[in-house]
């Protein structure tokens, strides 16, 4: 019996290991977060210097982008190539 045992503690502590960083992995990552990426705990502590004006500056950039240029402006997200529309002669 003593030999089963040793055979399977070396697997069983692997096993272990990979399963708790498993979980904290997932539980670090699945974490709430404010909308700028921070953990919610991290939001209630006390801001850095920096953080203040990269929060105000991101914000002027998205305003000056919809404010000047609007969605006539915006890129679109589509995969189509300009100019290969393919008419009813084309398949």
């Amino acid at each position: 019996m003593w030999d089963v045992l040793s055979a399977l503690i070396p697997p069983a502590v692997v096993a272990t290991v990979f399963c708790t960083f498993i979980y904290r992995l997932l539980r670090k990552e699945m974490a709430p977060r404010t909308s700028d990426g921070r953990l919610i705990g991290e939001a209630g502590a006390a801001p850095s210097t920096g953080a203040p004006e990269a929060e105000t500056a991101s914000r002027a950039d998205t305003d000056a982008v919809t404010s000047e240029d609007g969605a006539k402006g915006a890129r679109g997200s589509s995969s189509e190539v300009p100019g290969a529309e393919r008419g009813p002669g084309n398949r």
